[in-house]
């Protein structure tokens, strides 16, 4: 038995050597992702031949692509790979997009329910296209589970990447609250989402109560952590079937794990991602550069250990592009996602555009693929030290005397006093000199990083 055994190894060892039997991993096939990327929607109608021909001219090597079939991918790719680029699918997941219609027919018991009793499949949160799936329905999973098969199935594709695998927005970016007139300095309950029956059910059968039944559930880490982890459940059920067809496993979360998970449930610094392109959208956060830096130093450290680190921004056509991807790429981002590449337009800022992405991508070989951290920073909570935030805020003070004096002198305010400090939450009270007139500005510490501000008329005598 022990002679078979040797004789077996030997001839295993003679065939790999002459290139007969080379056992390759479905991790090994994995080409090395690209260095700049772009999200994008597939149109069958559109001349995608020369979107590809643009991306190639402007340095972009990756599109995560979101088309409505299997079958679009199949055109799409050969014609991608025609230029050199890599494609990745870009799917929403509890989110639902092409099939939304179909599944709220067929399945209104799989969709997410709110603190107030309020499921999505009959009620609306911010938006009409908000029709999120409950990740703890056992019908919906593997209904995901199928669909994700059924695209890693494409020839030539390279990988997945997952978008909206979180729970309804329990907390809107700041800059996004006059959109739908509210204000969200708490959680509260129409947006608080998760508290689908047999969620319920799970988390008693776990813990030993109920939720709902504490005065304020969100002060409950336990409860917000296990829909996290419903979630996470969830990510890595994909990425199983994804690393399966040896193909490249990514996510586009929100900007960090610490935000994201108090912000949408999604706790993405556990999910088995081999990339991860986080939104930081600065403009919808503080609307300063700095917020980059920030939550870049911060996923440098929270994202997984096998996980690569690139950064999603929010494409602009001036020069406010460059400085977002210094502070991205400075600061321990390996690469870029544009959300979108039809947003450049000036010819001068693509002609910039393409020589930045040259020279980064030569910066990056010549370092053994990887970029070297240049930045020295460390994360700065301390709002009043952010030149360029403190600068927004006396400008958005500035435009509210305007609009009552049109005429009005510009702005010299007083010291800032703290009036109140709950949950994330600072507020202070700061008055212009020149008008007489007193403000509150409310600063928000989401993920514990300053991640948004907002200025609001306060009474005289405050």
């Amino acid at each position: 038995m022990k002679e078979q055994l040797i004789r077996k190894c030997c001839i295993c060892l003679v065939l790999i050597m002459y290139g007969f039997f080379v056992p390759v991993s479905k991790a090994a096939e994995r080409e090395k992702p690209a260095m700049f990327w772009t999200w994008l929607d597939y149109n069958p109608t559109t001349n995608f031949d020369s979107i590809c021909r643009e991306m190639n001219y402007l340095g972009i090597d990756g599109v995560m692509l979101n088309a409505a079939s299997p079958d679009e991918y199949r055109v799409a790719i050969p014609i991608a790979k025609k230029y050199g680029i890599q494609v990745i699918a870009w799917l929403w997941t509890m989110n639902l997009e092409h099939d939304r219609d179909k599944i709220l027919k067929e399945h209104p018991d799989w969709f997410s329910v709110n603190r107030n009793g309020k499921s999505l499949a009959d009620t609306t949160a911010y938006v009409g296209y908000y029709k999120f799936l409950s990740p703890v329905v056992p019908g919906a999973k593997e209904y995901i589970k199928q669909k994700i098969q059924s695209y890693c199935e494409v020839e030539g594709l390279d990988g997945i990447s997952i978008d909206y695998n979180r729970y309804v927005d329990v907390v809107l970016p700041t800059t996004l609250w006059p959109k739908y007139n509210i204000v969200q300095d708490r959680e509260y309950p129409a947006w608080d989402y998760g508290y689908h029956p047999i969620a319920i059910e799970k988390f008693k059968k776990q813990y030993g109560y109920d939720p709902r039944a504490q005065k304020d559930p969100s002060k409950d880490l336990k409860w917000r952590q296990f829909r996290c982890d419903q979630i996470t459940d969830i990510a890595n059920m994909i990425a199983e079937v994804v690393h399966s067809h040896g193909k490249t496993m990514a996510a586009s979360p929100f900007p960090t794990p610490k935000m994201a998970s108090r912000m949408v449930r999604q706790d993405w610094g556990k999910w088995k991602l081999d990339v991860v392109f986080p939104m930081v959208y600065s403009n919808f956060y503080t609307e300063d550069p700095s917020f980059i830096k920030d939550c870049t130093l911060e996923n440098v450290r929270d994202k997984a250990a096998n996980t690569t680190l690139y950064c999603g921004l929010m494409a602009k056509n001036n020069d406010e592009m460059f400085v977002d991807m210094d502070e991205a790429l400075n600061n321990g981002a390996q690469g870029i996602s544009i959300f979108t590449i039809h947003s450049l337009q000036d010819p001068k800022i693509k002609e910039r555009f393409r020589a930045y992405t040259t020279a980064a991508k030569s910066k990056k070989e010549k370092n053994n693929g990887t970029l070297p951290r240049i930045s020295t920073d460390k994360v700065e909570n301390d709002p009043f030290k952010k030149a360029g935030i403190m600068k927004l805020i006396t400008q958005k003070i500035q435009d509210m005397v305007k609009a009552e004096n049109p005429a009005a002198n510009p702005v010299v305010l007083s010291n800032y006093k703290q009036v109140d400090a709950y949950d994330v939450t600072k507020k202070y009270l700061v008055k212009d000199k020149v008008s007489n007139k007193n403000f509150y500005v409310t600063f928000f510490f989401y993920g514990d990083i300053l991640s948004g501000w907002n200025v609001d008329p306060a009474p005289s005598n405050s």
